[in-house]
């Protein structure tokens, strides 16, 4: 089975659901693609949990070594690694209450793909959270 993004009115209520996301791989380097989305859905009014080993916080908010570390609730996990990390991050994702796995964009991997939509994941890919949301949320 080939992956599908869903259709734009369902990316839309996500995004206009979400309240808190969980952003795996998120840098606490201002210059790294994935500060600067945070950064802005940040600034759109989601709160960001970073999902980061190597660091402690990011833009202002304690980061976690792990998904399954994460102590509160958060809508969307949002993924900044290569595509050949996303099998394991997809089965962390498996073990919480989240639904939604978005990997921005040239980020692919049919194997998470199909593995998170056998567990009831909506699942994006190769898309920008950033550009979505300016594009469809108003």
């Amino acid at each position: 089975m080939s992956w599908k993004n869903p259709e734009n009115e369902e990316i839309k209520h996500i995004l206009e659901k979400a309240k808190t996301i969980a952003v795996v791989g998120l840098s606490n380097n201002p210059e790294r693609t994935s500060y600067q989305i945070a950064k802005a859905m940040q600034d759109a009014g989601y709160k960001i949990i970073p999902v980061n080993p190597m660091v402690d916080e990011v833009l202002g908010e304690k980061a976690y070594s792990s998904l399954t570390e994460i102590e509160e609730d958060f809508d969307l996990i949002n993924v900044f690694r290569r595509s050949e990390f996303l099998p394991e991050i997809a089965k962390e994702a498996a073990q919480t209450k989240c639904n939604v796995f978005w990997a921005q964009q040239g980020i692919i991997n049919e194997e998470a793909y199909n593995y998170l939509k056998q567990k009831g994941f909506t699942v994006i890919m190769d898309m920008c959270i950033k550009v979505a949301h300016s594009v469809l949320v108003k």
